[in-house]
């Protein structure tokens, strides 16, 4: 009796990961150019297409909307056709789908004009996790999809991925733990090469409405594109991402400043951990050093101390009226320009949002980024220029804009976690080591 009750408690153990660690959230992956089961939109229609990108490393899984780099874009006019998706959505005979997809949104069916003229199109340059959501028998049904690199999305005024272009099916933010996940590759969207659990983010809306995005070129990593939100690429303005930026003195400031000063100077912002410091936890240190010269969108690793426990805010809730927005004043995150609407290094983390749409602001006049002076003391070095992501792409155009981030550093990934394919799959959130498992069907 005593042998099979011990044999029976570590069954119980490796069943429950010892109190429930192992469990993970199930993940649908969503490849390139493999259309939707259920999609919102007739794919054959050509409203978006999807390009080939190499997955990026980040450092750090969970990233703003506003990051450099976090998205990219191409020379052609246009990688989703938004005009195209309004006449879809607005016309009576597909009124059910368009009462299911503004839902989805949080808008009702008369603000899906005026939604739909404030997104912005991109392509993603990880493969980043979603709230997915098909139509099946008149509803929108939702489920966590892990999007390719390389996929043609809409995202809105915060950065937060809000459409997929091919399908037009609604995204939300995902809801799961990003460290914690079981991607199952089914129905025709097999595993891609390059797949890496270390490659996925997840993204969070940026504090403030954004003015314009920042992308990188997926076709030529070393040509930088400055979007404005809503647009589809006439108002664009290239710049040479291989400017050098130097990392400024940020020891003493907090994870919120010293994530301002970074992002106005068009660097990324990379931490330890499956989330990202409490903004008002203490920079003690960054990686590499104040003083070392960067290019565009390479990240920089900030070590901190204290703060409030509970890690980084949640993600607010979806767009009523209008996106959610700050009461503060809009930034246009990393700019082309001296920044001028984003908040000092001085300031404190976001003040919460309002309603108020984001002012138009025209393409600034010069692409040269200016980033902040830097420190006193002389640059202790430079790192290395970051491979190029490399493309094989032919991303469809569209008419809708196209928003991107910054190059992602070489810097080693610090989030990956460890896979396994033991991990029972649930959709309640869990604590514990990070568990990451990739299936395959």
């Amino acid at each position: 009796m005593i042998r099979r009750i011990a044999v029976l408690l570590v069954c119980v153990l490796v069943v429950s990961g010892c109190g429930g660690s192992a469990h993970a959230f199930a993940v649908k992956a969503v490849a390139t150019g493999v259309p939707s089961l259920a999609p919102f939109f007739d794919e054959k229609q050509g409203l978006g297409q999807d390009a080939v990108v190499r997955s990026l490393p980040v450092q750090g899984t969970l990233q703003q909307g506003d990051t450099p780099g976090l998205y990219g874009g191409t020379k052609k006019p246009t990688v989703c056709d938004v005009a195209k998706l309004k006449r879809f959505l607005t016309d009576p005979a597909n009124h059910s789908k368009a009462v299911a997809w503004s839902g989805v949104l949080g808008i009702t069916t008369d603000q899906i004009p005026g939604y739909l003229d404030r997104l912005t199109p991109v392509l993603l340059r990880h493969d980043t996790l979603v709230q997915n959501h098909d139509y099946k028998k008149g509803k929108a049904t939702p489920y966590n999809s892990l999007l390719q690199a390389g996929i043609a999305i809409l995202v809105d005024e915060q950065g937060e991925p809000a459409a997929k272009c091919s399908c037009g099916n609604p995204l939300r933010p995902f809801k799961g733990d990003a460290s914690r996940i079981s991607v199952k590759f089914a129905d025709g969207n097999k595993k891609w090469s390059g797949y890496q659990a270390s490659s996925v983010v997840a993204v969070r809306p940026a504090a403030q409405k954004i003015e314009r995005l920042v992308l990188v070129d997926v076709g030529d990593p070393d040509r930088g594109i400055e979007r404005p939100i809503g647009t589809a690429g006439k108002h664009d303005t290239a710049f040479d991402t291989r400017q050098r930026h130097a990392v400024p003195d940020l020891t003493g400031a907090t994870f919120g400043q010293a994530r301002e000063r970074l992002v106005s100077g068009g660097l990324a912002v990379g931490y330890s951990g499956s989330a990202p410091p409490s903004d008002d936890s203490k920079v003690t240190a960054t990686d590499p050093p104040a003083g070392t010269e960067l290019r565009f969108g390479e990240y920089v690793r900030l070590s901190v101390a204290g703060g409030t426990s509970g890690g980084a805010p949640s993600t607010p809730p979806g767009p009523t009226t209008s996106e959610p927005t700050p009461s503060g004043p809009t930034t246009s995150g990393p700019t082309l320009s001296p920044p001028t609407s984003t908040a000092p290094p001085s300031t404190s983390t976001p003040t919460p949002p309002t309603s108020s749409p984001p002012p138009s602001s025209p393409p600034p006049s010069s692409p040269a980024i200016k980033p902040p002076p830097p420190p006193s003391s002389s640059p202790s070095g430079s790192s290395p220029t970051p491979d190029s992501p490399s493309v094989v792409t032919d991303p469809p155009s569209a008419s809708a804009p196209v928003t991107s981030s910054a190059p992602v550093t070489s810097a080693p990934v610090t989030t990956s976690a460890s896979v396994t394919s033991s991990a029972p799959v649930t959709g309640d959130p869990v604590t514990g080591t990070p568990t990451l498992t990739a299936t395959e069907t």
